[in-house]
């Protein structure tokens, strides 16, 4: 999971973009990058660190140019150092190119292999880079033809925004698996991964990028095409479930709507005989408070989050997850004191977290003695099992669910089902 940025026709693009990162942090915290645009050639800065820690006032007016792009990273495919850190920006016989990426590519190591074999030298080892070099070896004339021509040799997820001195370019893999949507900052366009990046730099939402389309955007305005094969679409539950922003509007629902939405249903098919509902926030909310308002049973804060501490999912090393946890949340022990208490989070994955959540409530002191007694619920769907698809949830091997017999998916508010298939590795 990354988040990516991108105006075209704003003479304080960078100062835009860097807003737009601000709202996607959510999506990756590991490093951050601008990438601008003047109408002669790049600029750009891509640092390790949080977006208020890479770009100050002096960095953003070094990024000169009406046109910018952005991404914040989370990376599993490529190591967590700075030669990944994005947009990756290459100078070939096409020109000037800069790209951000947010997804994965399943056949990335082959295409990467059959590459080198071919004599194309690496300067990191992020799926991203693939695309660059599938693009420089591409004989079409046009940079939006050898991005199609690049594209239709990966399999996998994406959701991609192109950069040159001239244009901006968009594409969304043909599952649409990865959220990008359009929108509109006066005569500017803008590209960002959720909606509520628009909301923050107060741009208008036009639409989604539809699955395997391509936006050109140019001193002409926009064109459309989708010059992909059609597939069945794939969308990924876990942006509803975890990485959105409940704020976010996504594949044309509200997020913060269907967490709510999933709770509810979750009350239905899992009662509990309880005196309180409490969330693992800040993502178990929503789902929390359906849960209440369909039980009947009473909602409260329970436990309290470190909004100093990184989201714990997206931390890379199981080392910093386990000491994560007890950075992150606190039991609130005049709420939960003598109370049964059913405590709601979004999903379980590995379930590393949810054992020391349960650890810290039990072992809390006398308001979280064996008095409580606890009802696990989470709100998210089961997984169903692993098939061919561009996703990018975690190995089975460290999935809670490896090996257990699940019922089947439960339906979604609009009546269908979800399905979260199951493949190695994301970006």
């Amino acid at each position: 999971m990354c988040g990516i940025f991108g105006i075209h026709g704003h003479p304080e693009a960078s100062n835009i973009t860097y807003l737009g990162l601000h709202a996607l942090q959510h999506r990756g915290q590991e490093s951050a990058g601008i990438v601008s645009a003047d109408g002669k050639g790049l600029h750009a800065r891509r640092e390790m660190g949080l977006v208020q820690d890479v770009f100050g006032a002096r960095e953003l007016e070094a990024l000169t140019g009406s046109s910018a792009i952005g991404h914040v990273r989370y990376s599993t495919a490529g190591v967590s150092q700075a030669k990944n850190a994005q947009p990756l920006t290459m100078q070939y016989a096409g020109g000037k190119v800069a790209v951000a990426h947010n997804g994965n590519l399943v056949n990335a190591q082959s295409l990467r292999a059959r590459l080198e074999a071919d004599g194309a030298i690496f300067a990191g080892d992020s799926d991203t880079e693939v695309i660059v070099h599938l693009m420089a070896r591409s004989r079409a004339k046009k940079l939006e033809d050898q991005i199609v021509e690049a594209l239709r040799q990966v399999v996998g997820a994406y959701s991609l925004i192109f950069e040159t001195p001239g244009q901006m370019i968009g594409v969304r893999d043909p599952y649409g698996f990865r959220p990008l949507v359009l929108g509109r900052l006066r005569d500017s366009y803008v590209l960002a991964s959720e909606t509520t990046a628009l909301d923050l730099v107060e741009a208008e939402y036009v639409r989604e990028i539809e699955p395997g389309e391509m936006v050109v955007i140019d001193e002409t305005g926009l064109r459309s095409s989708k010059p992909f094969q059609a597939v069945r679409p794939a969308r990924c539950v876990f942006e509803y479930v975890y990485f959105a922003k409940p704020d976010s509007v996504l594949f044309g629902s509200s997020v913060y709507e269907t967490r709510k939405a999933l709770g509810r249903q979750l009350a239905r098919e899992q009662p509990a005989r309880a005196d309180l509902v409490i969330a693992v926030p800040d993502s178990g909310v929503p789902a929390a408070i359906g849960f209440s308002q369909t039980s009947g049973i009473p909602y409260d804060v329970g436990l309290i989050r470190s909004h100093y501490v990184g989201r714990t999912f997206i931390e890379p090393q199981q080392s910093i997850r386990h000491f994560g946890v007890k950075l992150k949340l606190s039991a609130v022990r005049e709420v939960l004191q003598g109370k049964r208490v059913v405590v709601v989070d979004d999903s379980i994955v590995r379930g590393t977290t949810s054992r020391k959540i349960v650890k810290m409530i039990k072992a809390g002191g006398p308001a979280t003695t064996a008095s409580i007694r606890r009802y696990g619920r989470t709100s998210s769907p089961p997984p169903t099992p692993p098939r061919r698809s561009p996703a990018t949830s975690p190995p089975t091997a460290s999935a809670t669910c490896r090996s257990r017999a699940w019922p089947r998916p439960s339906a979604t508010p609009a009546g269908r089902r979800i399905a979260t298939p199951v493949s190695r590795g994301t970006t």
